[in-house]
């Protein structure tokens, strides 16, 4: 390269008066001087180590990060991350680090053992029965009149009508107000009758002559309850069986209540009756020992 020419490229270009030289030669001077500059780029040179596909993901991406420019972001642009993303060909990869498992948020979930009777296809209202009444002593005169009057419409129909009927059992039966029942008069039983089907009409008298019976034995024993719990000196009294078919349907001590009830003048109060009574009330905890609700009501003797 001359001398002049050198100094012509180093001069800034101000007019066309001010250049004189040839055309032709400051084009191939400007050509040969971009070439210098490309190749002494370490970017450029860097990016022809790489594989073509990267080199085309390095370029697209630096072309993104070059439009999110401050004074874009300023004027109120919203940079969307998916087609940046989208635009540069590169897929976000979740990074799993070696090491143990962390442990999950969420508990495991865990199925208690219940008795072997209630199945996957047991009706939720009986197994809710299960779980949270039956086998749990009682006290209370009125519950204990409650469950002594279902026990008895167990003879006629299942756990599970019984219990989604039970709505009506407490409204036909004031509540099982004790006092209110034992007032029932021949007119208020027939019209239960009719109102209703749930119990046939020597069921239904022998609900209102038995609430009799019970406050001749509150006056003698202090409360009902008190003459139940008599019955097996106020302890329940835990079987512990293993399987189903060991649980009986009446017991000796069932026997014998029956038989001094049946002797008070109650009604429809055979010793299956009566146990099916102490079972739910308490007063036997018939659940299986494999059952979680076994050791629960153990727990809650008074």
């Amino acid at each position: 390269m001359s001398a002049s020419m050198e100094e012509s490229l180093k001069r800034p270009v101000l007019g066309q008066e001010r250049n004189r030289g040839s055309l032709a030669g400051i084009t191939a001077a400007r050509s040969s001087n971009k070439l210098v500059a490309r190749s002494s780029s370490p970017e450029v040179e860097w990016r022809d180590r790489l594989p073509k596909g990267a080199a085309r993901s390095k370029l697209s991406a630096d072309t993104s990060r070059s439009s999110d420019s401050p004074r874009s972001v300023s004027r109120g642009r919203k940079v969307d991350l998916r087609t940046r993303t989208k635009q540069s060909g590169v897929k976000s990869v979740n990074f799993v680090p070696d090491g143990p498992e962390l442990p999950s948020a969420d508990p495991p979930l865990v199925f208690e053992k219940r008795c072997s009777w209630i199945t996957a296809n047991t009706d939720p209202v009986y197994v809710s029965f299960h779980d949270e009444e039956w086998g749990v002593p009682v006290y209370n005169d009125r519950k204990l009149f409650e469950l002594l009057v279902l026990s008895e419409a167990f003879g006629e129909l299942s756990w599970s009508t019984i219990l989604n009927q039970r709505k009506i059992f407490r409204k036909l039966f004031d509540d099982f107000d004790i006092l209110s029942v034992a007032k029932f008069t021949e007119k208020k039983i027939l019209s239960l009758q009719e109102s209703s089907s749930l119990l046939s009409e020597p069921k239904l008298r022998a609900v209102v002559e038995n609430a009799k019976q019970i406050l001749k034995v509150a006056e003698e024993f202090g409360s009902f309850s008190n003459y139940c719990w008599n019955i097996v000196n106020h302890k329940p009294v835990t079987n512990g069986y293993r399987y189903a078919r060991q649980v009986p349907v009446k017991t000796p001590k069932a026997e014998v209540m029956s038989k001094d009830l049946m002797r008070r003048g109650f009604r429809f109060v055979g010793p299956t009756i009566i146990y099916s009574f102490m079972q739910a009330a308490g007063i036997v905890n018939g659940h299986l020992l494999s059952c979680f609700r076994y050791k629960d009501c153990v727990s809650r003797i008074n």
